[in-house]
């Protein structure tokens, strides 16, 4: 098919509905296709997804962007898809890095779908030793946002490390769980920046599976709270909720706050943060400022801390605030408070962090539709620049670039950057800005 033509989706009662194929890469014009395949109208839709007729044929014509995922959800949820038939995801790589990150979904799907959690794979294991600093160093490159790094041999290390869980002595059982569980999430990380949430939940249950085979409250606290997160990311918020309500009542005899050991603690702190992000997607915004409160307590008697390499302390509950902040619709205000006292989020170093502070402080200007649109371009290429596989491969982000695009008055050379960089062809009809 000849790129930027259009075709035609034939509907149930024979009328054919044409999109242009530069169009549907958009979520409104996704949504638009499949309300129309589904034959449902406009005013069932926005009913079942808690926003008005006005507002879901402005975000199906364009006119509005995406800016929340708990929107994206819910109009998932009303249309009866999935998330990723709104988003299109997997995208087409782009460069060699992310062809890397897909090229690896293989070996993953196929050691978790082989071996249960309670199976010893054919397998020989590296020692030990190698395997728990391999598990840690992709959980590194995790936090510095090189997937493709993260994923070398990872489906090799799922299996491996797996093995040596289930069969080592019992003195060495907790160092050979942690690199389990690990492996588990660092495969969870790249499925989901690849765009394979399906995937990613998948090998995050599996941590959780493998981790109640082994008596760590932290690590099994751990566990609990990267499945929650990915269920959160397929819209299974009732399940997530009560994950993580289990894992703060399950963890909190073990909380210790002595210098020595702190990452029960900082689990606790890390579930409430989901929690905060859960109750904002259901647009409670009673509950995720009241679970912010009590991350931002234990993060204030514990410190800056890198248990699991989850830099979880102030600086990063404060970039949470303004994650929540966006799905809360909390526009410039969440954005004058945290920037009104600077948060130095260079100082965990993570690139991931960083670049997802400036995409979030991005998204939040983006809600007040316009008047803050330079400051948008900014944060959003900055995040692209420090991160580009977090960035480019994220569904909002390439929702918000065109958002911006549609927007411009003028024609400005770092938006140009931004859509090429995301390759994504621009609609708006711009004069030269001199």
């Amino acid at each position: 098919m000849v790129p930027g033509r259009r075709w035609g989706d034939h509907l149930g009662d024979g009328v054919v509905f044409s999109v242009d194929m530069e169009e549907a890469s958009a979520i409104g014009a996704r949504a638009r296709m499949i309300r129309r395949r589904r034959g449902l109208s406009l005013e069932v839709v926005a009913g079942l997804a808690g926003i008005t007729k006005q507002y879901l044929s402005a975000l199906e014509l364009g006119q509005r962007g995406f800016n929340r995922r708990g929107l994206i959800e819910d109009l998932a949820n009303a249309l009866g898809c999935s998330v990723a038939d709104l988003t299109g995801q997997p995208y087409p790589a782009l460069d060699r890095a992310t062809k890397d990150a897909l090229a690896t979904l293989p070996s993953i799907r196929l050691v978790l779908n082989d071996f249960g959690p309670t199976d010893v794979p054919d397998v020989t294991p590296r020692p030990l030793e190698a395997l728990a600093s391999l598990a840690d160093e992709a959980n590194e490159h995790c936090g510095q946002a090189h997937y493709s790094l993260a994923r070398h041999d990872i489906g090799s290390l799922l299996a491996e490390s797996q093995t040596s869980a289930l069969t080592v002595p019992a003195a060495r059982r907790d160092q050979a769980f942690t690199a389990a569980v690990t492996t588990c999430f660092v495969a969870g990380v790249v499925s989901s920046r690849a765009g394979n949430v399906d995937l990613a939940a998948t090998a995050a249950l599996r941590g959780y599976d493998l981790a109640q085979q082994h008596d760590n409250p932290a690590l099994l606290g751990f566990a609990r709270w990267y499945w929650a997160l990915e269920l959160t990311s397929m819209a299974a918020r009732t399940r997530a909720h009560a994950v993580l309500s289990d894992g703060i009542n399950d963890l909190a005899p073990a909380v210790q706050l002595s210098a020595a050991n702190t990452l029960a603690a900082e689990i606790v702190g890390m579930m409430h943060l989901q929690q905060a992000r859960t109750a904002a997607r259901r647009q409670d915004a009673d509950n995720a400022h009241a679970h912010l409160d009590e991350a931002a307590h234990i993060a204030s008697r514990v410190g800056e801390r890198n248990g699991m390499r989850q830099h979880f302390g102030p600086t990063n509950v404060a970039a949470w605030r303004v994650s929540v902040g966006v799905e809360l619709a909390e526009g410039a205000k969440v954005y004058e408070d945290v920037t009104a006292a600077p948060t130095d989020i260079a100082a965990l170093g993570s690139r991931e962090r960083s670049s997802s502070l400036h995409f979030d402080l991005a998204r939040v200007l983006a809600q007040e539709d316009g008047p803050r649109d330079a400051d948008v371009i900014r944060h959003l290429d900055t995040a692209d620049r420090i991160a580009p596989q977090r960035i480019r491969s994220d569904p909002i982000a390439r929702d918000l670039v065109l958002t911006l695009d549609r927007r411009a008055e003028r024609r400005v050379w770092e938006l140009d950057s931004l859509l090429n960089r995301f390759g994504i062809g621009g609609h708006g009809q711009r004069s030269v800005d001199n």
